[in-house]
This record gives C-alpha cells, structure tokens and sequence, in this order.
C-alpha cells in the first residue's frame, strides 16, 4: 500500500501554532488504547497541517522511556521516547515538549503517526496525519460536461460529474463510471489514504502508443462521510491527461494528489 500524505497548505496558521482540539481523540495499538482524551491539542510544527498533541496524563495503557535526545520540532524542543505497551515497544514514537515549548504544549506528547495503529477523531478513524481545521473538502454536484484524453484517445466522456474542491489542490472531477471507457484501462495494485477522504478502492492505468501511463484514475467506493458524494466515481489526474471541461481544455495543474 502507498500511503499518500496530501498537503493542504494552512495559510493563515503559522508555525508553531497551538489551539485545543474539540474532538476526543484515541491511540489504539494491538487492540490496547494507549491514549483517551478530550484535551489534545493542535500542534503546527510544519505549515502544511497539524500534529495532536496529547496530555501524558490522558496515557490509558502506555508507558513512556526517555531515550535522551532532543531536537527542535517548530514549536520548540522536543524529548524523543520510546512508547512501551505491554510486551510491544517501539522506540522514537514519542516526542515530549521540553520547557522552551509554548505553555499549553508543556506535559504533552506528539506520538509519530505510524507508530499508533489507529487513530480516532470521536469514533472515526483518522488516516494518514490529522485533518487541519482550516481545510475544506467540498464534493458538489455539477451539469459541467467532462471529456478525458490521453494521446488522443477517448477515454472518459460524462454529461455531468461531482466536482471536489478541496484546500490548496487543484479541482478534481469525479464521474460516473458508466461514462468511463474501461476497455482500455488496466487496473493497478497501488492503493492511497487521504485523511480527508479516506482510502481508495482501486487506481487505473492506460496503455498509449508512445507510453504507458500509470495510475491515472482513481476512486473511493467508501469515503469518509464529508466526502460521500464521491462514492463510486471515478476521478483521472488533471496532471496526467487531457481534461476538457464543458468543451474548454484545461491547464495542468502541478500539484499531484488524489
């Protein structure tokens, strides 16, 4: 599986930003919780997104051991540590904020995303890194006509599609899969998480005269629920193909994600 971390540029929140977070968050490892709280805190230690920060006292079945280094993480110093739960140890997964940090970071930790099996916002699963408060992700129905080209070759002809306006990404246009010209596609094993859509269900490529074009459509049969109207659509990278929106082409963009 390739995990896929989209960026959605915060700009109006800089770096080393703190605010409390409104939302229970836990940490589940080998079906143990290891964090319960409902006093996580944003951390932004890049500008892109931001990182939950967790009270230690919020700790449900998880131990912390100082392995004594320190580095700089935005905000301020930070203490890595290894998080230790039952007979599972696994060393750097924990980073606790030194005294230089701002004081509502003092006594919490920022746990490396990876090293938490699961994560929850109340009690959805959070995929990749945490949503910001500041992106939006709205899928809107729309009339607009699509037509998609690689090399010249139809391949994607829709009366209408579900456009995905989505913070610091280029417009994506889901369509309908009967619109698609599945014939000449090939489906991939590649699989992406998107924390504001979630997992997708398949990627496709196409098979050109003059080249082999990679994974160039996607879809998500069951997205997050701030995403739902994308369910079952297929979406092609404007960065990859020729996309004709009610007749008119449109530039590529430069960025790439699904």
């Amino acid at each position: 599986m390739e995990t896929e971390s989209v960026l959605h540029p915060s700009f109006l929140v800089p770096v080393g930003h703190v605010e409390p977070v409104p939302r229970r968050i836990r940490g589940v490892i080998d079906g143990r919780t290891v964090f319960d709280t409902r006093r996580a805190l944003y951390v932004w230690e890049w500008q892109a997104y931001p990182q939950f920060s967790i009270p230690v006292r919020d700790l449900v079945d998880g131990v912390l051991g100082d392995e004594g280094f320190a580095e700089e993480h935005g905000a301020g110093t930070a203490h890595r540590h290894t998080l230790s739960v039952g007979e599972d140890s696994r060393p750097g997964a924990a980073w606790v904020w030194g005294q230089d940090a701002p004081a509502p970071l003092r006594e919490t930790v920022r746990f490396e995303w990876a090293a938490i099996d699961h994560w929850f916002e109340e009690d959805e699963p959070v995929f990749v890194h945490p949503r910001s408060p500041y992106s939006r992700v709205d899928a809107v129905r729309s009339s607009s006509s699509v037509r998609v080209e690689v090399e010249g070759v139809v391949l994607a002809q829709a009366p209408s599609c579900v456009k995905l306006f989505e913070t610091g990404l280029p417009t994506r246009y889901y369509l309908d899969r009967a619109h698609v010209d599945w014939t000449r596609l090939r489906s991939s094993d590649t699989v992406s998480r998107c924390p504001y859509k979630g997992t997708t269900s398949g990627y496709w490529s196409f098979d050109g005269e003059a080249a082999a074009h990679e994974d160039i459509v996607w879809a998500y049969d069951f997205p997050t629920i701030h995403a739902n109207r994308i369910a079952g659509l297929a979406a092609f990278y404007n960065e990859r193909v020729d996309l004709y929106v009610d007749g008119e082409p449109l530039p590529k963009p430069g960025a790439l994600a699904p």
